[in-house]
């Protein structure tokens, strides 16, 4: 029986699927999405993502996303420089901003210590973090991932700052809020007994 085969869609499903958790029937809708778009508001799409490509880069302080020299964090007046939060990627910064709850700066470090998958500190933003500590940082903030990549991570920067006489702190762990103590897995319980405050 022959195959129904159009290249030009192919090749679109093909691109879609190359995207993280997009599977075939995903791409295939987003495809025929796109396929039946109006063309101005395709050629918007297309636009807006060459012009993401072009015009997006690495804040030079932070190395957070911006289309600027400096990130609108990085160049805000009100915000606190003497704390500086750690996060593996840009999606990780604007997590911790949703929260409204953060008055410093960020530092983007584009992913963990891996052996496994070959990335290595020198892989990483490390020394453009250890080049922005001065005399005004009080405190650096860990907030990597909850792994074993995040916590090596977290471990490695926080030995290279402790001698520079700079407060390192880590998120804590635990319980989600609403969530119930039976659901909890044994490392997120046994993290939240090691990090308990008082009351």
């Amino acid at each position: 029986m022959a195959r129904y085969n159009v290249p030009p869609l192919e090749n679109l499903v093909d691109q879609f699927e190359k995207m993280p958790g997009i599977g075939h029937k995903t791409a295939m809708r987003l495809a025929y999405y796109v396929l039946n778009l109006p063309k101005a508001e395709a050629e918007a799409l297309a636009k807006a993502v060459i012009d993401a490509h072009e015009k997006i880069r690495y804040c030079a302080k932070c190395c957070n996303l911006t289309d600027r020299e400096l990130c609108p964090v990085c160049g805000s007046p009100s915000r606190d420089q003497s704390v500086i939060c750690v996060v593996e990627t840009p999606r990780d910064a604007a997590a911790v901003e949703n929260t409204h709850e953060f008055n410093g700066v960020y530092h983007v470090l584009h992913g963990a210590i891996s052996p496994l998958n070959d990335v290595g500190p020198d892989d990483l933003t490390i020394k453009q973090l250890l080049a922005r500590l001065g005399g005004e940082v009080a405190e650096v903030i860990m907030a990597t991932n909850p792994t074993v990549e995040g916590d090596a991570t977290a471990l490695y920067i926080s030995r290279l700052l402790k001698p520079m006489g700079i407060r390192v702190t880590r998120l804590a762990y635990g319980i989600p809020v609403g969530g119930d103590l039976e659901y909890a897995d044994e490392y997120t319980l046994a993290k939240a007994l090691e990090g308990r405050n008082e009351i």
